[in-house]
This record gives C-alpha cells, structure tokens and sequence, in this order.
C-alpha cells in the first residue's frame, strides 16, 4: 500500500509539472528567423505561413528578419539556438546548398547543423533576351552569339547567384563563351537588357513573367523538369536539347537536436498551410509554387541540390570577396 501511495504521489505531481509546461509551449513565441531583410518575396512568403502557423499551433509566431554576409548571420543565429522547437530558420536554397561550395570557410555547416522541417516553394530561372535580339528560340540565340562573340554578355543578380552559376552551365553546355555581367539586383539587370545594353539576363522565373507577358522581354528557356505554370508557352533546357536543369526553392530549418517528434508537428503543419487554397493561390501570386514536403524528403532535396550545384560552381573558379 505505501508503494501504491508512492506511485500515486509521484503520479500527481508529474501532472503538475506538465500543466505549466504546456501552457509554457502555447505562450512561448516560436521565432522564425529570415535570414534577409524584410520586404522581398521571400520575406512575404514567410508571413504569410508564419501567420497562419500561429493559428495551427495556438501560440504566437515571429518573424525576425536577421541580414548580414549574405544571409549567413541568420543562419548562424538558428545553429546556435536551443533546439526545443522555439526557433526555425527560414530560408532560400542558396545557404543550405550552395553556400559550402562558394564560400572557402562557413560558420555552420547546412547538414550537421540543422533538421530539415519542410520545403514550401519552388522557382525556376530563366533566359531571356532583348526581343531585338533577332533570336526567338536558343538555337537562334546560340547562333548569333557565335557571330557575335564581342556581344556574348550575360547579365544576372549579383556573382555568386544561383542565375550566375546556370548561366555557365548554359554556356558551357551551348559552346558559347558567354561573359558574366553582375549587377546589383535583377531589377538593373533587366533595365538594361530592355535598354538594349546587354543581350542576356538569367533571372528567376517570377522576376520575367510578366515582361514577357506583355512583350518587354522575350524568356526562351526555363531551368525546371517542366514547363514554368507562370511561362506555359517557353520550353524547358531539357525540351530543347540541353542537358541542364536546376531551380531554387524556400524552405524551413530547425536546429540540429531537435527532437524528432517536435520537427514532425511543424512539418505537418507547415505542409498543411501551404497547400490551403487561398495560401497556394497568395504564394503563386508572388511567381513561386508551393509545396510542402516531409522531413526526409526535404533532406533528399538538399542533399542532390548539394551535389548539383557544386560541379558548375567549382568549375567557375568563382571566389566572393567575404
């Protein structure tokens, strides 16, 4: 009988310490980290699952944008953090796939150092040209690049951008020695392609839609296994004969150690929200498409993403300045 009363005790007072602690869960703040500054499309995408997160979990989401070295100080900032399910990171593909392959020395390392939650959207790149150019298909372009090899620039975001590295892939694949103009943004990229300054611009689908759609820009490839849902008429590389395909994509990242139950609840639920009608249909009007993915499939993903975009970064030689 006293063992009974013991066991009883024992009983009770682990009801009572597990009271506060799920009232702790619902009251403690989850921080979703963006490693970026606030007010890009990536930044709307992450409030708006962050919002309806919220909802799902009944307790409060953050969304803290955290900017430096190109996205590495925010990721840093998740490495760090307890991993008990009160911090995410969220991110696009470049941090946790092509950044070990860029950068000589990280601070964290994408694999060991996190557990992927969930993948939430897609986008593509693509080529796009003048429409005074007199090309309107690759083969066209390739050709007039050939007898033009003093025009053979192409235009992307910045060195070091995923559009860069497609861009040699490209080049290398046309036998075309293309040279790389960086800008600063796509946004100058594409001024100056319609000023007639430079003859190419690699940009990620959402960035050329609309353009093309209106006839400012003519897209002539995309960089999906398919065709882009935002550019139905251009075919994919592949379609046309070139063996190169690559894309990008934004996901969510827990801290490594954090338990595995843990990153199923959220997983679950992220993938919930982003395939809601009205959150896939916000999503596909800023030009991604949306997912929502396991764990073990979003680690699949990062892995082949890992080893696909290392071969043509190692064969650029390219080294950032920090």
């Amino acid at each position: 009988m006293r063992f009974i009363r013991i066991a009883f005790a024992v009983a009770g007072f682990a009801v009572l310490m597990l009271e506060p602690l799920t009232a702790q869960n619902r009251t403690t703040p989850l921080r979703i980290i963006y490693p970026f500054a606030g007010g890009g499309s990536g930044d709307v995408l992450t409030r708006l699952v962050a919002d309806r997160l919220g909802v799902v979990l009944e307790r409060p989401v953050i969304v803290e944008p955290r900017a430096g070295a190109a996205g590495r100080l925010g990721v840093q900032a998740v490495k760090t953090s307890e991993p008990d399910g009160n911090t995410l990171l969220a991110t696009p593909i470049a941090p946790m796939a092509v950044y070990q392959s860029v950068y000589p020395a990280l601070d964290y390392d994408p694999v060991k150092d996190f557990a992927p939650v969930s993948q939430i959207a897609t986008f593509d790149f693509g080529i796009c040209v003048d429409p005074k150019i007199p090309a309107s298909n690759i083969s066209e372009l390739v050709t007039w690049l050939k007898a033009n090899p003093d025009k053979a620039n192409f235009g992307t975001p910045g060195a070091g951008t995923l559009p860069h590295f497609f861009g040699l892939m490209f080049a290398k694949a046309a036998g075309v020695p293309l040279q790389h103009i960086a800008y600063k943004g796509g946004t100058v990229a594409l001024t100056d392609l319609m000023g007639g300054q430079i003859p190419i611009v690699f940009l990620s689908t959402n960035e050329l839609a609309e353009l093309h759609k209106v006839g400012r820009i003519r897209v002539l490839a995309t960089s999906g296994v398919q065709r882009s849902t935002f550019l139905p008429d251009v075919p994919t590389f592949r379609e046309i004969g070139y063996d190169i395909e690559g894309g990008g994509w934004w996901g969510f990242f827990a801290p490594a150690g954090t338990p595995a139950a843990t990153v199923s609840k959220l997983s679950g639920a992220i993938a919930r929200i982003v395939q809601e009608d009205d959150v896939k249909a916000r999503i596909a009007q800023i030009g991604l498409r949306p997912t929502g993915t396991s764990p073990e499939e979003f680690a699949r993903i990062q892995r082949e993403d890992i080893e696909r975009w290392a071969v043509p970064i190692k064969a650029s030689g390219f080294r950032p300045e920090q």
